[in-house]
């Protein structure tokens, strides 16, 4: 029996998925993007609370007008961001995207906090803290999700390539049919 390098095409996808073990399911990932979209609108009302412009008159240096805009935006990318991934949860690109829209809130924030605490009211930065902290086990699971995706595209990136270079292979070596002659 002839083997035919298209059977080794339609089996790749098998070996694929038993290289997905170790990812997370898209159950799972859709619960934690749920909690991370949760976290995120409380912070929503915290940062809407935070008033900078009046922290000028009490010797606040302007940057921190522009640095809560850009938390304001931020935090508008990370849900954009979190529920693209959610319909799409396999994508790498999504969720490299929610994961550092997801850094560069809270490190926008993180600065917002100590403005906040000094100019404005340490319990509302405490707040804003505690939320903040609330997210690192959602932060910590997207990583690592993130680590797992990427380690499973890796893979199903090498099956394919091996595939692809074996039936390039099966292809070349296939005598080439002798021409008809002609009369």
């Amino acid at each position: 029996m002839k083997f035919s390098p298209w059977i080794a095409l339609l089996l790749a996808p098998a070996a694929m998925a038993q290289t997905s073990a170790g990812v997370s399911s898209e159950w799972d990932v859709r619960t934690l993007l749920d909690g991370l979209d949760r976290q995120a609108e409380h912070l929503k009302p915290i940062i809407d609370q935070v008033k900078p412009d009046t922290w000028v008159s009490k010797g606040a240096p302007s940057a921190y007008g522009s640095q809560w805009k850009s938390a304001e935006a931020e935090l508008g990318y990370l849900i954009t961001s979190s529920q693209a991934l959610s319909r799409d949860p396999e994508k790498l690109t999504l969720a490299l995207d929610t994961y550092l829209r997801m850094q560069a809130m809270e490190s926008t924030l993180g600065s917002l906090i100590e403005g906040i605490r000094k100019y404005q009211n340490p319990a509302l930065a405490d707040l804003a803290r505690s939320v903040m902290t609330e997210n690192s086990t959602n932060r910590d699971r997207l990583s690592q999700y993130l680590r797992d995706l990427a380690a499973q595209k890796e893979q199903e990136f090498q099956v394919a390539d091996r595939e692809a270079q074996r039936c390039r292979g099966a292809i070349l070596n296939q005598p080439t049919p002798k021409g008809k002659s002609s009369h």
